[in-house]
């Protein structure tokens, strides 16, 4: 089981049971180390005090607040601890809002809530309750020295935590817009066909990150003293008249389906002459 990030008891109306918070996904990339060019041995960051013009030991370091320009008040971490508001330890379910009135650039970071052991029924009456009404639960946590709108959602096989940005942490962009007037007819049309054409199931295990996969064959290849391939360089089509390259598209896209459920040949005609004789 991944390590718990949160614990606590959630409620909503005079329910209360306790949960646990886990990581529900976290990023993955290639780190590389920094290294001395000269004799390729690797550096060392060093925490350093201008003051006494010296390196100094972690254990030195305290948090500090700049107040003002090169003014600062010192914080410890006991002194967060008193602070911290009710959520620390209780989250509660302030409202319950239909699912498609979130927007998802709202969404900041997932987390898996599970039940302890005590929680496990009302836990499931929530999980399922919130399955057949649409309904996402609005909730205040605080972690992380902050605190954080969340809502919980039912995903597949239990409730799910997602923290939320703050109104005012979206940014407006005023140049952000569409102008639909740009739109004709006979584009949508095809734009709409050429959607329908590529659509399928959502399956995410099907997509890697190539990039990633990339940077570890050039690490491979240079272990064992081969030459770095260059990935080749995209053809970008340049778009001159974009009805044009819709129907090209769409013509493009429904190609392997066509070929795919395409009866052979033999039967194609075999059913030409049945109709001939009918």
């Amino acid at each position: 089981m991944a390590s718990t990030v949160w614990k606590g008891h959630l409620t909503f109306g005079l329910v209360s049971f306790p949960i646990r918070l886990y990581s529900a996904a976290r990023s993955e990339s290639i780190s590389f180390n920094q290294l001395h060019k000269t004799d390729g041995s690797r550096i060392k960051q060093v925490i350093y005090c201008q003051a006494e013009d010296k390196p100094i030991p972690r254990s030195e370091i305290v948090k500090g607040f700049e107040y003002e320009k090169d003014h600062y008040v010192v914080i410890e971490d006991e002194e967060i601890k008193k602070v911290a508001p009710a959520t620390a330890k209780v989250m509660e379910i302030l409202e319950f809002v239909k699912a498609d009135q979130v927007d998802p650039i709202y969404f900041e970071t997932s987390y898996y809530m599970a039940p302890e052991e005590a929680g496990e029924k009302p836990y499931a009456l929530l999980f399922d309750a919130l399955k057949k009404t649409g309904y996402v639960g609005v909730a205040k946590i605080a972690m992380h020295n902050r605190e954080h709108i969340v809502i919980l959602r039912p995903g597949q096989n239990g409730v799910l935590l997602h923290t939320m940005y703050y109104s005012h942490e979206i940014r407006k962009v005023d140049e952000f817009r569409t102008d639909l007037s740009l739109v004709k007819e006979k584009e949508l049309a095809l734009a709409t066909s050429l959607i329908e054409a590529l659509s399928a199931d959502f399956e995410p295990e099907k997509y890697h990150d190539d990039y990633r996969d990339n940077l570890l064959k050039m690490i491979e290849a240079k272990k064992e003293g081969k030459a770095v391939v260059a990935t080749p360089e995209p053809q970008q089509a340049k778009v001159v008249d974009i009805l044009e390259a819709l129907k090209n598209s769409l013509a493009m896209a429904k190609k392997p389906a066509a070929s795919e459920t395409a009866p052979p040949a033999p039967v194609v005609e075999e059913k030409r002459r049945r109709r001939a004789r009918g």
